[in-house]
Formats: structure tokens, C-alpha cells, sequence
């Protein structure tokens, strides 16, 4: 099948999942670029629709791929169909339209020792993005996205995460209930804080381990900060007043990678 003009009505439904009320609604996003539709299909995520430039021709790194995919529908378009349903300057030459897949918050609980990462209120999409990455790099055991982050599938946030989203499970749900169900079944609930009670590096990350990351500017929410456990500090011999959220998840989450063998 091809679709040259943009103001066809199904390109229209594919440009309008840039915003997150038409996400929301149609429980569909958009993954742009051969590297991140290559890696929603390893991942044999439940993509919809693949669309790719004519001009440039079907990329060969996902030729493979293509018959792996049931009911996955491939489509050809025009660059002026690229340039509409793309979030960048520089449009890539093909994207994929993929349905939610919803992950309960018990493909977590239900992991023994498990080490998982909390995002509170963390708003940028990069840093969401790349706590995500740093996460699956370090080999955590899924990523819960608080009431307040940025959206999963905001394109900066998917774009950060180079692919990561669909290698561990990733919530997006209420802290004020997940977190006392992780205690209940012996989670250790640990933040950073400036005024933390202990290095990072001598915090024993070993057995069931949950990280709590706050927003940027303010931290950890008080009534989230109520359920911590312990807090800990990242040393830092400068003069940097603090490090921003990706930064610091990523330091404690290979700390835990490399005590936890």
C-alpha cells in the first residue's frame, strides 16, 4: 500500500500521536528511525503500521524483520508524509505506529531480589529516557514511572531511551500504592538525599533494592518521602552543588550492578 499526500486522514491519526491526549485515546504511539522501529520489532512489540519512505526504499536492517511480525501492516509514503508524522527537523525514513502494551505493576512485585528504579515527579523526557537506558544497561529489573514524570511515549522520552523501553518492564502507576506492596514483600525503599545517612558506596545494594528518584528541582514528593527506608548520599569532591536525575540514578544503579554481581 502507498500514501503520497499528507492531508490523507489516516497520516492526519498518525501526526496526531506527537500529543499525548491523541496517545492517550487511541492507546498508539509513534517510534521513529530505523535503530528504534529495528528494536520495537526484535522486541516483537505490537506494532500496527510501518511506514517508510519510497524514495529511500524499505531500510535494509529491517528487511529481516518483516515477516516476523504478524498482522503488522507496511506502508510506503512520501516524504512530505515522513516530514508531518515526524517530531524532528531532520525526518527519519521510517516510523512505526505501535499499540500500548499495558504492564501491571505485579511483572514487578512478583521478581525475587528485585532491583527496580521509582521515578517521582521526574519531568524532563530526556532524563526519563535515559534512567530508563541506564537501567536496562545495569540490568535492573524494570523502571516505575510515578504520577508527574514525563509521558513513556513522549517522543523525547522514546528517543532516549535508544531502544531501552522494550527490553524490561516499564509501570507508569500510583506510588502510594506500588511502593508499600514492594515493602510488604521486602523491598528496601532507598533515595538520595543531601543529607543522606550513608555513602552510595558502602549502602549494601544486595537483596531486594528499589531506587527512588524526585523531579529535578524538588526532590522526592513529602508524602512519597514518607515511605523511604534510607537515604543515601553520592559523595562528589567539587564544588557542583548536585547532579540531575539521570545522573545520579545512573551512578547508584551501577553501584547496585556491580555489589549485586
Amino acid at each position: 500500500m502507498e500514501i503520497m499526500s499528507p492531508q490523507n486522514t489516516r497520516v492526519k491519526e498518525w501526526a496526531g500521536l506527537q500529543e499525548k491526549k491523541h496517545r492517550d485515546k487511541a492507546h498508539k504511539y509513534i517510534v521513529e528511525g530505523v535503530h528504534l522501529v529495528q528494536e520495537a520489532l526484535l522486541a516483537e512489540a505490537d506494532v500496527e503500521i510501518l511506514a517508510y519512505d519510497l524514495d529511500k526504499g524499505m531500510p535494509a536492517e529491517l528487511k529481516d524483520h518483516l515477516q516476523a511480525v504478524q498482522g503488522m501492516e507496511v506502508v510506503g509514503v512520501s516524504a512530505a508524509v515522513i516530514a508531518k508524522c515526524s517530531s524532528t527537523n531532520t525526518p527519519q525514513p521510517v516510523f512505526a505506529i505501535v499499540r500500548k502494551e499495558q504492564h501491571g505493576a505485579e511483572a514487578i512485585l512478583s521478581v525475587q531480589d528485585s532491583f527496580v528504579v521509582v521515578l517521582d515527579g521526574v519531568q524532563d523526557p530526556g532524563n526519563v529516557g535515559t534512567i530508563i537506558r541506564s537501567a536496562d544497561a545495569a540490568g535492573a529489573d524494570g523502571v516505575i514511572l510515578g504520577q508527574g514524570c514525563a509521558d513513556l511515549y513522549n517522543p523525547k522520552t522514546i528517543r532516549s531511551t535508544m531502544g531501552s523501553m522494550f527490553h524490561l518492564p516499564i509501570i507508569e502507576g500510583d506510588l502510594g500504592e506500588i511502593l508499600p506492596q514492594a515493602r510488604e514483600r521486602g523491598a528496601l525503599l532507598v533515595s538520595t538525599s543531601l543529607q543522606g545517612e550513608e555513602s552510595c558506596y558502602s549502602h549494601d545494594f544486595r537483596g531486594s533494592q528499589w531506587l527512588l528518584i524526585g523531579s529535578e528541582g524538588k526532590g522526592i514528593s513529602p508524602q512519597i518521602a514518607q515511605l523511604v527506608d534510607k537515604s543515601i548520599i553520592i559523595p562528589m569532591a567539587g564544588r557542583a552543588e548536585s547532579l540531575n536525575a539521570a545522573m545520579a540514578a545512573t551512578i547508584l544503579l551501577f553501584e547496585g550492578m556491580r555489589q549485586r554481581g
